[in-house]
């Protein structure tokens, strides 16, 4: 048997880990339920023991969030996210609500903020921007053996982070209203002044200076609210991928951790040998980030190589073509290969919650059933199949 965290080739794995952000919502209504703080005095915290997800309070009172541990293989890391949603929905449900994946509320809401000072001092700063502000979002940690790789990924993971976007797509409604949008959770967060793409950086230091030219405008309060789709982690030796919307199945969120690991892989061995990273503008992938938030994986996105509409379908072709190496390196291509498969097949989040809402003609029913797919208990739709080459 092969020893878990060795590759076939047996180099040893990048390590990686996610963070989940969940609503928590009345299993009644589907109405958002501002009890984050009350659920974690009331719950039970399981020792921290690194190999287990934890619990922490983001922004707003009716959220959650979930830290997941360092995970080796693609197998810990599944496993890992279903057990932080089941750690979630058993502290929602110590206070009467249940933990679900929507990176938006479908049911209109008031958002309640948490009353800590640096949430004060955003809610004085920005106003209406804080106060509304209520999205789940997916972020994926790999590690980099230094600073000066990890700016070296960022500038050339860049251009693929919108396919990202797309896969993980899971925010059509905002307060009551289809949008028009597959993720709206990446509309309203880019209301903040550093979110977005980025320009290639080259270096660290080029990336340093450009992050402290940022504070020192006096905009943000701190190094926190540099709110990249893509950054180094202030805390940690890992890269931080940050433009996906929660999904709602645990098993598109283990894939998108798995082709942001491939990502970083395949952008540092381009870097050691050499190959200069993509030079597509920030104000390129900004368009093809909207194009993405608003399609998700129906139509058309922008190539990520080619800047030009191209089919949905191709355009994450694209983006396993491009990884495959490493995905193989890992042990993970197939699996990889059949969850984007039936992420194109089964569809999205949105496509999901659009859906239902069209059956039902309930925002309630819209997420009552996520919560059930969020845990796993709720059937599939049946869709004609969409394939991807393996190889």
């Amino acid at each position: 048997m092969k020893r878990p965290g060795i590759p076939p080739s047996g180099r040893l794995l990048r390590t990686f880990g996610v963070e989940e952000e969940f609503l928590l919502v009345d299993p009644v209504t589907g109405q958002p339920i501002p009890a984050a703080e009350q659920s974690l005095q009331l719950h039970a915290r399981r020792p921290s023991s690194g190999k287990a997800p934890a619990l922490a309070l983001e922004v707003k009172q009716e959220q959650l969030e979930v830290v997941g541990p360092v995970c080796s293989t693609l197998q810990e890391m599944a496993e890992a996210i279903r057990a932080g949603r089941t750690l979630a929905d058993e502290a929602a449900r110590s206070v009467g609500a249940r933990a679900v994946a929507l990176a938006t509320s479908p049911v209109p809401a008031a958002p309640t903020l948490v009353p800590h000072p640096r949430y004060l001092n955003m809610a004085a700063q920005f106003g209406l921007t804080l106060r509304e502000q209520l999205t789940c979002g997916l972020h994926v940690h790999v590690q980099v053996t230094s600073g000066e790789e990890g700016v070296a990924v960022l500038d050339r993971i860049r251009v693929w982070l919108p396919v990202l976007l797309a896969l993980s797509a899971n925010s059509p409604f905002w307060q009551g209203t289809d949008t028009g949008y597959a993720s709206f959770r990446y509309q309203a967060w880019n209301r903040w002044p550093t979110a977005g793409p980025c320009e290639r950086f080259g270096s660290e230091r080029a990336y340093r200076r450009h992050v402290q030219s940022l504070l020192t405008t006096g905009v943000l309060l701190d190094e926190g609210m540099v709110y990249f789709d893509a950054r180094l982690s202030r805390h940690h030796p890992t890269v931080e991928v940050r433009i996906a919307d929660v999904c709602l199945d645990a098993g598109h969120a283990t894939a998108i951790a798995a082709l942001v690991r491939a990502l970083v892989e395949r952008a540092s061995q381009d870097w050691r040998a050499g190959i200069s990273a993509p030079r597509l503008s920030a104000a390129q992938l900004r368009l093809a980030a909207w194009k993405a938030s608003e399609a998700g994986v129906e139509g058309t996105l922008l190539h990520p190589l080619l800047n030009m509409p191209w089919p949905a379908t191709e355009a994450v072709q694209a983006l396993l073509t491009h990884i495959r190496p490493a995905l193989a390196a890992s042990g993970d291509e197939e699996q990889v290969t059949l969850a984007l498969g039936q992420i194109l097949t089964s569809g999205t989040g949105a496509q999901r919650q659009r859906e239902t809402m069209m059956n039902s003609q309930s925002l309630t029913a819209v997420v009552m059933d996520a919560v059930n797919r969020t845990h796993g208990t709720a059937d599939s739709p049946r869709r004609r199949s969409r394939r991807l080459q393996a190889s």
